[in-house]
């Protein structure tokens, strides 16, 4: 059916409502063939949508592989930023979509790009508890403790994570996050994972250094996020307690 709209003379750069062309429709969807012939029929592989996304970033969204080698082998620009300045691979990566990831590192992404919201592609993947991804971006240069976005940093994100991965949380630790690093919404990873209810990672960052009575976010130290928590357990609040929290502590 494309084929015979071109052949009659549709026009391949044409925009709907939402400026979306015909190429980031169909790179959306993974339509691999679709895209090929769009791009054989003079398609502009760097039009933007409405919200300034590219075919790229679309598809890399949506973890289609072998369309984003196609854009990008057709010349789509790895590091075009949408309306809220993400990335090809803050896309990729928030998704958990590794193989595309390492392809637009590859071809020269930037690990270390942000958003709008100074999100980084690592903060996005150790929110969302994608590990493998988490793992290729700090082998290839991502900055373990950059801050940025509602939660702080890579390790509050993944503590903060509502199926928070002891495996992520650790593989940070190794690879020299701020057990005690400031910032975001829930002020430090400890209190993060205590508002969380994760024990296993409170107890992990605890033995890593993490101050029992530090203080900052919405909810004033570890032990106020933790008795106030939705999924609050008596056996994390004596976890606390036990490693010299203060049970007068004032915050939050």
């Amino acid at each position: 059916v494309v084929q015979l709209l071109l052949d009659k003379g549709a026009n391949v750069n044409a925009r709907g409502k939402d400026q979306r062309t015909a190429l980031i429709a169909a790179s959306s969807s993974g339509h691999l063939e679709v895209v090929q012939l769009l791009i054989d029929n003079g398609a502009n592989v760097n039009a933007r949508s409405e919200d300034q996304r590219t075919a790229l970033i679309a598809a890399s969204s949506s973890g289609h592989l072998e369309v984003v080698q196609l854009l990008l082998d057709k010349g789509a620009n790895v590091n075009a930023r949408s309306e809220d300045q993400r990335t090809a691979i803050i896309a990729a990566s928030s998704s958990g979509h590794l193989e595309v990831v390492q392809l637009l590192i590859d071809n020269g992404a930037n690990v270390n790009t942000r958003s709008e919201d100074q999100r980084t592609a690592l903060i996005a993947a150790s929110s969302s508890g994608y590990l493998e991804v988490v793992q290729l971006l700090l082998d290839k240069g991502a900055n373990v403790n950059a801050q940025g976005g509602s939660h702080g940093n890579a390790l509050q994100a993944a503590a903060a994570s509502y199926d928070s991965r002891l495996k992520l949380v650790q593989l940070l630790l190794d690879k020299g996050a701020n057990v005690n690093a400031q910032g975001g919404s829930y002020g430090t990873a400890l209190i993060a994972a205590s508002s969380s209810d994760h024990p296993e990672v409170v107890q992990l960052l605890l033995a890593k250094g993490a101050n029992v009575n530090g203080q900052g976010g919405s909810h004033g130290n570890a032990l106020q996020a933790a008795a106030a928590s939705y999924y609050s357990r008596p056996e994390l609040v004596q976890l606390l307690l036990d490693k010299g929290a203060n049970v007068n502590a004032q915050g939050g």
